[in-house]
């Protein structure tokens, strides 16, 4: 397990939320939303989820948010299906990060699942 510096070790799972979307989003992530499901799912506080216009650009997204955090030594995280580049899952407990080829997100539709989940307004670095 990686020592998580003591600047970075209570991190609210909300700020967790806001840091990976800016990596993403620098990374041209597309129709990134942040939902809160801590009031309404028993495993996490956040999903954040996300798509990219290919697998590869799936991939990269993935990798990007991965290095992020693992740049700020914040913590390391679960990661599945990686090599298909279909839909990434990023699991880092408080939050859920769900990066999905465009076509298998309406697919899957996780917004109309979690339709219950308040929105979080996604705040973007330098605006």
């Amino acid at each position: 397990m990686k020592k998580v510096s003591k600047e970075f070790a209570d991190m609210p799972s909300l700020e967790l939320a806001q840091l990976l979307s800016q990596a993403a989003l620098d990374k041209k992530a597309e129709n990134l939303v942040i939902l809160d499901v801590k009031d309404i799912s028993s495993f996490t506080d956040y999903f954040v989820i996300m798509s990219g216009r290919s697998t590869r650009h799936v991939q990269g997204l993935a990798e990007a948010v991965d290095s992020a955090l693992s740049q700020k030594r914040i913590k390391d995280g679960n990661t599945e299906g990686l090599q298909e580049g279909l839909w990434v899952l990023l699991d880092y407990d408080d939050v859920v990060v769900h990066i999905f080829y465009k076509d298998v997100r309406d697919f899957y539709d996780l917004e109309g699942l979690w339709h219950d989940a308040p929105r979080i307004e996604v705040i973007e670095e330098g605006k």
